[in-house]
């Protein structure tokens, strides 16, 4: 027989980098989950991903108190800033410009992100990293 299904909790969670500490524990102890057994389980998995990266993770709690976890990819904000060299997007998209990633790094964002998105097509995929690229004011050439 299934276990039954309890809940689900999201979080994003710097790869490698999963500790008790704020937000992890306090969400995952107030659920009466084991914080240590998803901390090791966690910096298993993304020990191959580069550290740091902001790791979206979906937490499927059961009524006997396990669980279960999907990583998603990092957020298409993070992969732009990155290919941009960028801290952080523009005070002010859409007047000012904070920097430029070319056509080329948005075609590999969308196949990176390509699992995670709703899009039928890379090039449907690729319209949407543009489009959040112009919202944080950084400018698509080519």
């Amino acid at each position: 027989m299934a276990k039954k299904i309890a809940g689900y909790l999201k979080l994003q969670v710097p790869a490698g980098n999963a500790s008790p500490s704020p937000p992890i524990g306090p969400a995952l102890g107030q659920r009466g989950l084991n914080i240590m057994e998803f901390c090791k389980a966690f910096n298993a998995k993304t020990q191959e991903m580069e550290k740091g990266a902001p790791i979206p993770v979906v937490i499927t709690i059961f009524q006997d108190k396990s669980f279960t976890f999907d990583m998603k990819q990092a957020p298409v904000s993070y992969f732009i800033k990155k290919a941009a060299k960028l801290k952080s997007g523009s005070k002010a998209p859409g007047k000012e410009t904070a920097g430029k990633i070319s056509a080329k790094q948005v075609r590999e964002i969308a196949e990176a992100k390509m699992q995670d998105l709703n899009a039928d097509t890379i090039d449907s995929a690729m319209r949407m990293v543009e489009g959040s690229a112009r919202s944080m004011g950084i400018e698509v050439q080519g």
